[in-house]
């Protein structure tokens, strides 16, 4: 007897209610924001989730790498990765972004992209100076001394969130203990 493709078919469900969601990562430049998204990632395709990742740096080095780094380039580049995750969550799949996103008015517009609830804010709150020690890319040594205009915490300011959906101490808390707080709010 030949099986059809019908026969094989295993119900959809995603892990996450059956809707699309954001996970916005925001924080500074070696705050945790890639390495985190990486293990959000790896945890949900372990519970049959396959989650699509929108890192920064790869944002900026492809759909972005006309934009620089001024003020109306920075809101540009988070509404055009806003546009990309509310596209991918429209579809019913979960984006994790993990961006720096230094303006509070930037994050939220991406927040009213989508409908309440699908947005969810996960701030990586790690000091400055643990970011500066992080730092595998020389990127505040080049800002400490000039060579790098606008570089967010140093030249450039970064609005912390006040009411993130998560708060993450990333200097205090291992990688294991966010991706377990990140779980718990979106009901993993």
């Amino acid at each position: 007897m030949v099986s059809s493709i019908s026969d094989k078919r295993v119900p959809f469900e995603n892990p996450l209610s059956g809707q699309g969601r954001i996970l916005w990562l925001t924080g500074l430049s070696g705050s945790g924001k890639t390495t985190l998204s990486l293990k959000i990632a790896e945890k949900l395709q372990l519970d049959a989730c396959f989650p699509i990742v929108l890192d920064g740096d790869s944002m900026r080095k492809g759909l972005c790498a006309d934009l620089g780094f001024s003020e109306a380039d920075r809101s540009e580049n988070i509404r055009r990765i806003g546009e990309v995750a509310r596209l991918i969550a429209d579809a019913g799949l979960v984006v994790i972004v993990a961006c720096i996103s230094p303006i509070k008015r930037d994050r939220e517009r991406v927040r009213a992209l989508v409908a309440p609830g699908r947005f969810v804010e996960i701030f990586l709150d790690c000091p400055l100076e643990v970011c500066e020690e992080r730092d595998p890319k020389g990127l505040y040594r080049r800002a400490r001394n000039d060579e790098l205009a606008q570089f967010t915490g140093i030249s450039s300011i970064y609005e912390p969130p006040v009411n993130a959906d998560v708060h993450l101490h990333t200097a205090v808390n291992s990688v294991e203990e966010c991706v377990r707080k990140v779980m718990t709010c979106i009901g993993k």
